[in-house]
């Protein structure tokens, strides 16, 4: 289904590939949004793409990965291909995206971040977490 979201929207959006070019891509998204530049770690990155006047961003990557947030002690997977509607401050209708939780894996659905300086992360079912922004600042 995401690729099929990333085709409809290709037409008119900015697209970038490469690895080293599409972190910097994306740093600049993330920062034009006031969203901290290590949200989505760019391990193994093919593309990513915005579309501006829909708000539609994606990342693709060679496969799905996992990465641990040492900040918060938490693990969040990505799969190869990451959707999301950006707004400021704001990610939702994302899709590609989990956290552990105990033993499970729970979708995130919704991020967002105030000007206090912290992050909250949404399921699909409404249940949701905050985090210090600063957790997501590192990028490696």
């Amino acid at each position: 289904m995401a690729t099929q979201q990333i085709r409809s929207q290709r037409e008119d959006a900015q697209v970038y590939t490469g690895e080293d070019l599409c972190k910097e891509k994306a740093q600049e998204v993330l920062a034009k949004f006031s969203l901290p530049k290590g949200l989505i770690p760019m391990t193994d990155v093919t593309e990513i793409g915005h579309n501006a006047s829909t708000g539609f961003v994606w990342v693709r990557r060679k496969k799905k990965t996992n990465h641990l947030f040492r900040a918060i002690s938490r693990n969040v997977s990505y799969d190869s291909e990451v959707t999301a509607l950006i707004e400021n401050r704001r990610m939702r209708s994302l899709t590609g995206v989990k956290s552990k939780e105990l033993l499970f894996w729970v979708t995130i659905s919704d991020i967002c971040a105030d000007e206090s300086g912290k992050i909250t992360f949404a399921t699909p079912s409404g249940l949701s977490r905050t985090f210090p922004a600063t957790a997501f600042e590192e990028v490696e």
